[in-house]
């Protein structure tokens, strides 16, 4: 019987490794972003009734590191995104750079079989760890697209999309 895309095998298309690294070359880019922003805009700049990009950046970092945290614990917690992570962009970039790291070391504590396990994040967002952390990214990348049209009209030339490195 031949195999079709419904079918479980035993057959992936990514590793743990390679989705993580997938997501960390997301991190590195939206940190690019961040850097790009003059301090004074990346926390009062706004077009069209967007929140500025630090309120962006909050959201991303109350979801990576408490997201993975209850994957991996198993504990549910709040979604808080208007925690203080500083009045600069510098303390912002600290606070990224820290949860990079967590990110990697709660990433070790996934098995391949928790991937599929169904979760209830934050007490309200249900699926399976994989679509969670699918979303984390997603999200991401949304954001991280308003970012792109605010350091546009800003004049600002941003990184270039593709550059995770």
């Amino acid at each position: 019987m031949e195999n079709t895309i419904n079918e479980q095998t035993t057959t992936q298309v990514m590793t743990p490794a390679q989705f993580l690294e997938h997501y960390q070359g997301h991190r590195r880019l939206t940190r690019k972003i961040i850097e790009a922003f003059p301090e004074k805009e990346f926390f009062n700049y706004s077009i069209g009734g967007m929140r500025p990009f630090s309120e962006m950046a909050k959201e991303l970092l109350a979801i990576a590191v408490p997201g993975l945290t209850e994957i991996v614990s198993g504990k549910t917690g709040e979604f808080d995104e208007n925690r203080d992570y500083g009045n600069t962009k510098a303390e912002f970039l600290k606070k990224w750079d820290q949860d990079t790291e967590q990110i990697n070391k709660l990433w070790k504590q996934l098995s391949i079989e928790r991937f599929q396990e169904h979760v209830k994040l934050f007490g309200q967002y249900e699926g399976s760890v994989l679509s969670n952390i699918q979303y984390f990214v997603d999200n991401e990348i949304h954001h991280r697209g308003q970012g792109y049209v605010y350091l546009r009209a800003l004049d600002i030339e941003p990184p270039f999309f593709y550059d995770r490195s």
